[in-house]
């Protein structure tokens, strides 16, 4: 049996948990409470000494700690639905829209929060590390999230995915990006008419409500 090491209001596992769904992969959930540090504590240091989720115990005992290898696994031993490409070009091309979102969105989101949010003072990476709030990348990081909006507006003009032609973890990615935006007030509006199509229509996949 599949272990995820989740938390249920945190962007990073989700894209673990609708990977997983995508795939059809049962497994069972162990949530773990951010807000109270409990990544931080010994006992799941144990399991995970990154201090992060999600993370993601397999059937035969491997311990995948990040997002790329949780994908990576996944793909490799569930190749059907194919979410990460089949030929070179569509492998190539995901791969570089699911970078440049996690980059340009995940990342300045979290760029943005976790410079500005009170409660995670000296917390401004994720890890075992405490790190101290830099003001102005929290400013930054909005203008970098804003910035993403414009691209994938513009990118998804006539396209019903993200990359390849194909749903795939580029959708994925890009999907918890755009919701979990709203967490520094940006999210899709009137100028962005074609990334709210596609939002509408990644709705209507049952593994992305999760």
């Amino acid at each position: 049996m599949f272990t995820l090491y989740d938390c249920s209001t945190a962007p990073s596992p989700r894209r673990a948990r609708i990977f997983l769904a995508e795939k059809g992969v049962a497994h069972a959930t162990v949530q773990v409470d951010l807000r109270s540090g409990e990544q931080l504590g010994a006992a799941y240091r144990l399991i995970n000494p990154q201090c992060t989720v999600p993370a993601l115990r397999c059937d035969d005992g491997l311990l995948l700690t990040d997002n790329a290898a949780i994908a990576a696994y996944l793909e490799a031993r569930f190749p059907e639905p194919a979410l990460m490409g089949v030929t070179p070009v569509e492998k190539a091309d995901i791969a570089s829209w699911n970078w440049r979102v996690e980059f340009e969105g995940l990342l300045a989101i979290a760029e943005a929060l976790r410079n500005s949010s009170p409660a995670m003072v000296d917390r401004a990476l994720p890890g075992p590390h405490n790190y101290p709030q830099i003001n102005e990348l929290a400013q930054r990081g909005v203008a970098r999230v804003q910035q993403l909006l414009v691209t994938l507006n513009r990118h998804l003009e006539g396209r019903e995915f993200v990359a390849a032609g194909r749903f795939s973890v580029a959708d994925i990615t890009a999907a918890v990006a755009v919701d979990f935006a709203r967490v520094v007030k940006v999210k899709p509006g009137e100028a962005h008419p074609h990334l709210l199509r596609w939002r509408e229509r990644m709705a209507a996949r049952p593994p992305m409500t999760l």
